[in-house]
């Protein structure tokens, strides 16, 4: 009986355990100034989750030799592998690393704090859900400590672990940690970012990073920092309809002719009504294809070929979207931009715009240039310095095809390339469409009417419409949403 019991008590644990753990990973950045202590913090990371293996504990012993006074080796080596950055002792590169806890699994990008290398920091945020944003409590709140605090909201992160790092070298200061909390606080709350964690840690000592520095900061009540990664939430790539920017046209045969590419948003199946961009043209979903199996659906990140039910005519660059919720096209877009390169951004010069498998030529003018001290976005139609970031004016020769940055940043992202010298010069994002007279949104655009077919003659044949036919594109859409709108119409 004793033994049975016991079974019945101890057998679900096994079980139960898996449940605890999130299944999909967390990608967070590492940023901050110059020497705020960002790759010795990913450093102890990995060395106190136990993600370094033998021969790289080994290899950073040999290579530490007697670097600091606690007798630790230098963390940062873990992440600085290129020749200048450990002579230079700084990172130059964005190094990416993997560790997980019993409860999740993250993938940690340390980037460069230089503002030489702002571009490096940008692309690392790119693709990030949370920011630990580092600060040496001597020196406090810096320049360059806004800057990649405005480029990661930029990017669309909205969760922010501010690590006020070095605690151990001003004794603890439980005044000097709440000043630099509220002052960071205030400066995120200007971004429109509320979720804000203050951490104080010593990333050298391991202090509140994996275990907690009770014993050195008894005041401090809160979790350690990866507390917080583990219970952070991942961003959805499923903010928007369907989307998939056509890569290639796959024609094996003549019996077979399927659109290729990865999901950018959204999901779709078999028997689905899509829309093509910027054609307009109507289509419905036959089959799904991936290399080995036809699958029932396929949903954001998924590799896939798209078999439509008739012939269209569908090439690179194109954009395969659900109806109901179709992306922005248009010839003129607001966008945010981050200039990358020495020579700036030059007004009314004509870049390559890359976005996803699509390149355009653009036109690109300036309207404001943000400062980054005062965190205040002042008037400026001139040439956009490097590092700085900007609001423009772009303006395309042929229809482009977008989202808003913050509904996708797949389809909502994009780079400038110079012509002439095939750099990439700024990343951006996408704010807004912009109307023929400057308006956004406005009703200088055409207006998109989705209805079943049968409505939509009956709409056209009313007459209802007449007068301004050459404004309005009819599409279709559920007989539901069709409805309510023809009740209105006659109403």
């Amino acid at each position: 009986m004793t033994a049975t019991a016991t079974a019945a008590v101890i057998a679900p644990a096994p079980e139960a355990a898996p449940a605890l753990r999130d299944t999909r990973p967390l990608r967070l950045i590492t940023c901050g100034s110059v020497d705020d202590g960002k790759s010795t913090l990913i450093g102890r990371l990995l060395w106190d989750t136990k993600a370094v293996k033998e021969d790289q504990a080994a290899a950073l012993n040999r290579d530490s030799g007697k670097q600091n006074d606690l007798g630790l080796p230098d963390f940062a080596l873990l992440l600085d592998g290129l020749q200048a950055e450990r002579e230079q002792g700084i990172t130059i590169d964005v190094a990416y690393r993997y560790f997980a806890t019993d409860k999740r699994s993250f993938i940690v990008a340390d980037t460069p704090g230089h503002e030489q290398y702002t571009r490096n920091m940008a692309t690392g945020a790119s693709t990030a859900d949370l920011a630990v944003l580092l600060v040496d409590a001597r020196a406090g709140i810096l320049e360059q400590t806004r800057r990649h605090a405005t480029i990661a909201t930029l990017m669309g992160i909205k969760q922010f672990v501010l690590a006020i790092n070095k605690i151990d070298l001003i004794n603890y200061d439980k005044a000097r940690f709440d000043e630099l909390s509220l002052e960071f606080k205030e400066i995120a709350l200007s971004l429109g970012v509320k979720q804000v964690t203050a951490i104080p840690v010593s990333a050298l000592k391991g202090e509140n990073v994996v275990y907690d520095g009770k014993a050195s900061m008894p005041w401090y009540e809160g979790p350690t920092l990866v507390e917080v990664l583990e219970l952070a939430t991942v961003r959805s790539a499923q903010t928007v309809g369907f989307r998939l920017p056509v890569q290639r046209v796959s024609r094996p045969g003549e019996s077979f002719r399927g659109y290729q590419g990865t999901v950018a948003g959204g999901a779709v199946k078999p028997g689905d009504s899509v829309v093509i961009l910027p054609s307009g043209m109507v289509a419905n979903v036959k089959q799904i294809v991936t290399f080995d199996l036809v699958r029932n659906a396929a949903v954001a990140g998924d590799a896939i070929t798209l078999v439509l039910d008739r012939q269209v005519d569908v090439a690179r660059g194109d954009m395969i979207a659900t109806i109901d919720a179709q992306p922005q096209v248009g010839l003129a877009f607001d966008a945010q931009l981050v200039a990358l390169q020495p020579g700036g951004i030059e007004p009314g010069k004509r870049y390559w715009l890359k976005s996803g498998s699509r390149r355009q030529r653009v036109s690109v003018q300036p309207s404001s240039l943000l400062d980054l001290k005062s965190g205040k976005w002042n008037r400026h139609d001139g040439a956009l310095p490097m590092n700085a970031i900007g609001k423009v004016h772009l303006s395309f020769d042929e229809a482009a095809i977008f989202d808003a940055y913050e509904l996708n940043r797949t389809t909502g992202a994009f780079i400038l390339i110079d012509p002439d010298t095939n750099n990439t010069v700024a990343g951006g994002m996408i704010s807004a469409k912009r109307g023929d007279l400057g308006g956004l949104n406005n009703e200088a655009e055409r207006v998109i009417l989705s209805l079943p077919a049968d409505l939509a003659d009956k709409i056209l044949a009313s007459g209802i419409l007449s007068e301004r036919r050459d404004e309005i594109d009819i599409r279709r859409t559920n007989p539901g949403r069709a409805a309510e709108l023809l009740g209105e119409l006659d109403s």
